[in-house]
C-alpha cells in the first residue's frame, strides 16, 4: 500500500503541518485492461458511428487478403495535376533523389500498378514546406472517391523545437518559455485516422489493375517524395519479445544510469508543446520557490491525439534497459490518459501502444511495467524515444457517445418539429405515436451510455464527474422510456443532457498528462523520489507564503540592456498575450530600432485616470474603437496623419478599419483586430430541408416559413443589453445595403430620421415582432443541437465551433452574409465590423520612437508572428483576426474558408465615431426595445430617440467648441 503525504503550511507564517493520507492508483503499462470483461461487455453493445465511416468500410472488405508485397510509387511520377504551383524539385532539403512540392490548393494523381487485389496501408514520404504554420491537411482518394468518412481530411504534422537550446533568463532572473519554431525534416508517415479512434493506420482496398489514388490540398504546402502501399507489421507482445531476448543472449547492463530532463525534447508535433513551469512540488527540477524556472512538458497542451514528444539520448552499452517516467496526470479523474511510445520509430512491442496513466494529484516515478519492469534494447549510440498522446481504450467509448450524440440531437429536432421549443404542458402530442421509433432509440440509447458508465467505473475503479454526466443522461432517457407523456415537458431538461454529453466527448478525448523527466536505467536501479519530504514541502510553502510579499509577478522584465531611447506601453489583455508581445519585441524591435520598450500589464479601465493624473502610457493597445476619438476632442491623442509616411501604413488596412479613428481630418489610432458578421450554415440540416444557403433578404423571408414549419430558427445578433455603445449588427448590415448613413451634414447630424433609416428600422424590428425571432439565444449551442441550423454571428465563431463542437466538423460552413438586390441585378453585401486599436498619446515623450512601435506593431511580419505565436500557445480557438490585409492571408486558415472571408472582408465598411456618438448604439437599442417589447409604431420610437441622439451630439460639439 502506497501513502502519499500532502503538507498543509501557511498562515501568517506556518501555523502547523497536517498530514493526510490517501489512495494511490499507480499507472502500469502492463495493465492493458482492469477489468477486460468490461470492455468485452460493452463491444456488445456499441452502436456504429454512421453509414460510410471507416469501421463499415471494413466491415464491406472483411474478407479481403492483405497481399504481402510493398508497392512504391515515385512522387515525381504523376499522373496529372488541377491547379498551379506543382514543382519537381531536386535533392530538396538533402534528399537523395527528386521530390514533387505540391502547393496549399488543387490536387495531384499518380498511377498505381496492382497485382493483387487486396487491403494495403498507405505511407508517405513527405517534407513539410514554409507556410502558415499550421498542419498541412489533404484529401485522399482512389479512384476519384472518396473511399470512407475520415479519409476527406488526412493530416500531416509539422515538426517544431525550441528555438534555442538554453532557457533565455530576464533582468529579474525568471527563465523565458523558449520559442518554438519549425524544424523541417523528411518524415514517413501512415495515413491514419486524425481523431485518434483508431490506433493503426486506415486499410484501403485496392482492385487489381491500373489504379489511380489522389491528394487534394485543403491546407499548407508539401514536398512529397514517395507514396507506399504496403502491409503493416503485428506488433509482438512483450513475452515473445522477451522469449527472442533470451534466445539471442541478450541481456540486462549494469550500473547505467541516463536522466532526461522532459523540458529538453528536441521535437514535436505542434507549436502548443512548449516547455512549461511548475511549483507544484520541491521534487521538479529545476526548482525555485519563487522564480519561474522551466523546468517540465505537457499539462493541458499535451491532450490531443496524435501530438508526439521526442527526446534524444546517448547510449554507452548495448544491453536491456529499464524506462521510468516522473509524470503527473492530475486533470482526468474517473478517466485515464494514454499514450504510445516508440523508440527509433518502432514500438518495440503491443504494451507500448497504449500506456495508461491513472489520475494522482502528485507527481509519480512510474517505471514502465510496474514491479515487473520491461525491459528493452538499446544498442550503443543515439537513440530517440517519442511519446504519442492516444486514445486506447478510450476510443470506442468516444465513438458510441458521439454516435448517441448525432442520433439524440436527430430525434430532438424530430420533437422539436412536432412541439416546437416552447411545448404546451397541456397538451397530449402522443408522440410515441407520431416518432414511432422515439421509445426504441431512449431505451437503445440508455443501454448503450449505461454501458459506457458501467465500464469506466469498473476499470477505473470509481464514480466521478466524468460518469455522472452519463448517469444523468441515461436516468432521463428511462423515465422518457417509461412516461412517453412527459417527453415535451422534458425537452429543455433533455437538450442540456445531450449538450452535456458533447462536452463529455471534448473532455475526455483531450488526455493531458505532464512530464519532468525520462529515466533510462538498468533494471532494479534507485530511482529519485517523486514525492517531497515533510521539510522540503516545509521549506517551499514557507518560501512561497515569503516570496508573495517580496515578487512582483505581474511584471514583464526585459532581456536586453539599457537603450538610449524608451517607450512606454499599456496592454490590457492577459497575461499570456503580454509574454508573446514582450518576446516579439526584444527579439526584433528592440533589436532593429534601439528602443527599449517598457510593456506593463494593466486593467482596462485604467487608461483614463492615468492620463488625467499625467501618469499613462506612450502608446495604449487593445483598445476599444470608441476611445481614440473620445481622447481626440480632448486633445489627448496624437493625430498620425501629421507623421510623413502615414499614408503607406494606412494601406496596410481596409478603408473601413480606419473609419472609427478618423476625426476632424486627422487618424488617431491604427486597427489592431478586425471583425465582422458571416452566415453560418449547418449543410446536413440545410440539405434535409432542400433548403441553399441564402443570397438575399428575400431568401430568407422564403427561408423563414420552412425553417418555422419545422420549428427551428434563423439567428440575427442582437445585443443582451441597451448599455452597449456599438449600432446593432444587423441594423448596420441592412442600412449599408440599402445606401443608409449613420450621420449627415458632416457627421453634426444623426442620419437615422431619414427615410431609409426608418425602412430599415422597420425591417429590422418585424423579424422580432412578426417572425418571432428570438431575443436571446445561445447560437453555438443552439447552432451544434441543429434548432438554429443557420445565422449571422461574426467570423471569429468559427474558432469557436472548431474547437467546441467536433462532433458536427464537416457538417458546417460560413459565407458570405445575404445581400440586398439593387436595380442593376447585382447584390450588396456590406456589412459593419468591430475593431480594436492601438492609439499613441498626446503627452508621449517621444513621439518618433512611439510612431516606430506602432509601424512595427501592425506589420504584416509582426502581426503574422504574433498570430502565429498566439495560435501555437492557446491552440486553434486563439486566431487572431488580425486588421492587416496581408497578414490574414498567411494566418493558418484553410484556403477555401479563407477565400470565403476575403470575400466579405471586401464588402465591409467601419462605423464613424462622433462626439456623442455613444448615443446612436444606445438609444437605437432602447427604440428596438421599444418596438418590440412595448409594441409602439416603429417610426415613432426611432423618431423619439433620434431627437436624443442629436441633443446629445450638439451638447457635445459645443463642449468641445466644434462647427454646429
Amino acid at each position: 500500500m502506497n501513502f502519499r503525504k500532502k503538507n498543509y503550511a501557511i498562515a501568517i507564517l506556518i501555523i502547523g503541518v497536517l498530514v493526510t493520507s490517501i489512495w494511490s492508483f499507480y499507472p502500469s503499462a502492463s495493465s492493458d485492461m482492469r477489468n477486460a470483461s468490461a470492455l468485452a461487455d460493452f463491444n456488445v453493445v456499441t452502436s456504429s458511428v454512421g453509414e460510410g465511416d471507416y469501421s463499415s468500410y471494413l466491415k464491406s472488405h472483411s474478407t479481403e487478403e492483405r497481399p504481402d508485397a510493398t508497392i512504391r510509387i515515385e512522387g515525381e511520377d504523376f499522373s496529372g495535376t488541377t491547379g498551379d504551383g506543382f514543382e519537381i524539385s531536386d535533392r530538396l532539403q538533402g534528399l537523395d533523389g527528386k521530390a514533387v512540392r505540391t502547393p496549399e490548393s488543387g490536387s495531384i494523381s499518380w498511377d498505381v500498378p496492382i497485382k493483387q487485389s487486396g487491403l494495403y496501408n498507405v505511407r508517405i514520404h513527405y517534407l513539410p514546406i514554409e507556410g502558415k504554420s499550421s498542419a498541412i491537411e489533404r484529401q485522399f482518394s482512389i479512384n476519384q472517391q472518396i473511399p470512407f468518412k475520415g479519409a476527406e481530411i488526412i493530416i500531416f504534422n509539422r515538426v517544431w523545437g525550441n528555438r534555442f537550446e538554453e532557457v533565455e533568463r530576464d533582468d529579474r532572473d525568471n527563465d523565458l518559455r523558449p520559442r518554438q519554431v519549425e524544424k523541417p525534416t523528411w518524415q514517413i508517415t501512415a495515413i491514419t485516422d486524425r481523431n485518434g479512434y483508431y490506433d493503426e493506420p486506415y486499410s484501403f482496398y485496392f482492385e487489381s489493375g491500373q489504379q489511380s489514388i489522389s491528394l487534394t490540398a485543403l491546407r499548407e504546402p508539401m514536398a512529397i517524395d514517395y507514396i507506399e502501399l504496403y502491409q503493416n507489421s503485428e506488433l509482438l507482445k512483450y513475452e515473445d519479445l522477451k522469449q527472442r531476448y533470451e534466445g539471442a543472449g541478450i541481456k540486462p547492463v549494469d550500473n547505467q544510469y541516463i536522466e532526461i530532463q522532459a523540458e529538453d525534447a528536441i521535437y514535436k508535433s505542434s507549436p502548443t508543446l512548449y516547455p512549461l513551469t511548475d511549483r507544484s512540488s520541491p521534487t521538479v527540477i529545476p526548482y525555485h520557490v519563487s522564480k519561474i524556472r522551466i523546468n517540465t512538458i505537457g499539462g493541458m497542451n499535451w491532450k490531443l491525439p496524435g501530438q508526439w514528444m521526442e527526446w534524444e539520448f546517448e547510449v554507452l552499452e548495448d544491453g536491456l534497459y529499464q524506462i521510468a517516467l516522473k509524470q503527473k496526470q492530475d486533470q482526468l479523474r474517473g478517466v485515464y490518459a494514454t499514450r504510445s511510445l516508440m523508440i527509433d520509430g518502432e514500438v518495440p512491442f503491443q504494451e507500448m501502444k497504449r500506456l495508461r496513466f491513472d489520475y494522482h494529484l502528485d507527481w509519480q516515478m512510474n517505471v514502465l511495467g510496474g514491479a515487473e519492469p520491461f525491459l528493452f534494447h538499446l544498442t550503443k549510440g543515439t537513440h530517440r524515444i517519442r511519446m504519442m498522446v492516444s486514445l486506447g481504450d478510450i476510443a470506442p467509448l468516444i465513438q458510441t457517445i458521439e454516435s448517441s450524440v448525432l442520433q439524440l440531437n436527430e430525434l430532438y429536432r424530430k420533437i422539436l418539429m412536432i412541439t416546437s421549443n416552447t411545448p404546451d404542458s397541456f397538451r397530449d402530442y402522443q408522440l410515441e405515436k407520431r416518432i414511432p421509433e422515439m421509445i426504441g432509440t431512449f431505451k437503445k440509447q440508455a443501454e448503450i451510455i449505461k454501458s459506457v458508465a458501467d465500464y469506466l467505473e469498473q476499470s477505473t475503479g470509481e464514480r466521478s464527474d466524468k460518469v455522472a454526466v452519463l448517469h444523468t443522461m441515461v436516468s432521463q432517457l428511462e423515465e422518457m422510456v417509461n412516461n412517453p407523456e412527459t417527453v415535451p415537458n422534458r425537452l429543455k431538461a433533455y437538450k442540456v443532457n445531450v449538450g452535456g454529453l458533447g462536452t463529455w466527448i471534448l473532455t475526455v478525448r483531450e488526455q493531458p498528462l505532464s512530464l519532468d523527466s525520462l529515466i533510462i536505467s538498468s533494471p532494479g536501479s534507485k530511482l529519485p523520489k517523486a514525492e517531497a519530504t515533510l521539510l522540503q514541502d516545509v521549506n517551499h510553502e514557507l518560501g512561497a507564503y515569503l516570496a508573495s510579499y517580496t515578487e512582483d509577478y505581474d511584471s514583464i522584465g526585459d532581456t536586453e540592456g539599457e537603450q538610449e531611447r524608451k517607450i512606454t506601453v499599456w496592454i490590457t489583455t492577459g497575461r499570456d498575450q503580454a509574454q508573446v508581445l514582450k518576446s516579439l519585441v526584444d527579439d526584433s524591435f528592440t533589436l532593429e530600432s534601439n528602443i527599449s520598450v517598457d510593456l506593463r500589464l494593466v486593467p482596462g479601465n485604467i487608461l483614463l485616470p492615468a492620463t488625467l493624473a499625467g501618469e499613462g502610457p506612450d502608446v495604449a493597445m487593445q483598445i476599444g474603437e470608441d476611445v481614440p476619438v473620445n481622447y481626440a476632442m480632448r486633445d489627448a491623442a496624437a493625430d498620425l496623419t501629421k507623421f510623413g509616411d502615414f499614408n503607406d501604413i494606412a494601406s496596410r488596412f481596409h478603408d473601413s478599419g480606419l473609419v472609427p479613428y478618423k476625426y476632424d481630418k486627422g487618424v488617431f489610432a491604427l486597427p489592431e483586430q478586425q471583425s465582422f458578421p458571416m452566415l453560418f450554415y449547418r449543410k446536413d440540416i440545410l440539405e434535409e430541408l432542400g433548403l441553399t444557403p441564402p443570397k438575399t433578404w428575400q431568401d430568407i423571408y422564403n427561408m423563414i416559413s420552412v425553417l418555422q414549419k419545422h420549428n427551428m430558427e434563423f439567428y440575427l445578433p442582437i445585443e443582451a443589453t441597451n448599455a452597449s455603445l456599438v449600432p446593432n449588427a444587423t441594423y448596420a448590415m441592412l442600412l449599408y445595403q440599402n445606401k443608409g448613413e449613420f450621420y449627415k451634414d458632416s457627421d453634426t447630424k444623426s442620419a437615422l430620421d431619414s427615410e431609409i433609416s426608418m425602412d430599415v428600422f422597420k425591417k429590422w424590428t418585424q423579424f422580432y415582432t412578426n417572425y418571432k425571432f428570438p431575443l436571446l439565444a445561445d447560437f453555438p449551442n443552439r447552432f451544434r443541437t441543429g434548432e438554429m441550423p443557420i445565422g449571422i454571428v461574426d467570423y471569429t465563431t468559427y474558432n469557436m465551433l472548431t474547437v467546441m463542437a467536433p462532433e458536427i466538423k464537416g457538417l458546417w460552413d460560413f459565407t458570405v452574409v445575404p445581400g440586398t438586390e439593387k436595380e442593376d441585378g447585382t447584390i450588396n453585401h456590406e456589412v459593419a465590423s468591430h475593431t480594436t486599436a492601438v492609439m499613441m498619446l498626446e503627452n508621449a515623450d517621444d513621439k518618433d520612437a512611439a510612431w516606430a512601435f506602432m509601424k512595427w506593431w501592425t506589420s504584416k511580419e509582426t502581426q503574422i508572428a504574433y498570430g502565429r505565436e498566439m495560435e501555437g500557445l492557446m491552440g486553434e480557438a486563439a486566431r487572431y483576426p488580425t486588421a492587416n490585409v496581408e497578414a490574414l492571408k498567411e494566418l493558418p486558415w484553410p484556403v477555401k474558408d479563407y477565400k470565403n472571408l476575403e470575400s466579405q472582408w471586401e464588402w465591409v465598411r467601419g462605423i464613424p465615431q462622433v462626439p456623442g456618438g455613444y448615443f446612436t448604439g444606445r438609444h437605437l437599442d432602447n427604440a428596438f426595445r421599444k418596438v418590440v417589447n412595448a409594441n409602439e409604431n416603429a417610426r415613432e420610437a426611432l423618431n423619439d430617440y433620434v431627437l436624443y441622439i442629436n441633443d446629445e451630439i450638439e451638447i457635445k460639439r459645443k463642449e468641445f467648441n466644434l462647427p454646429q
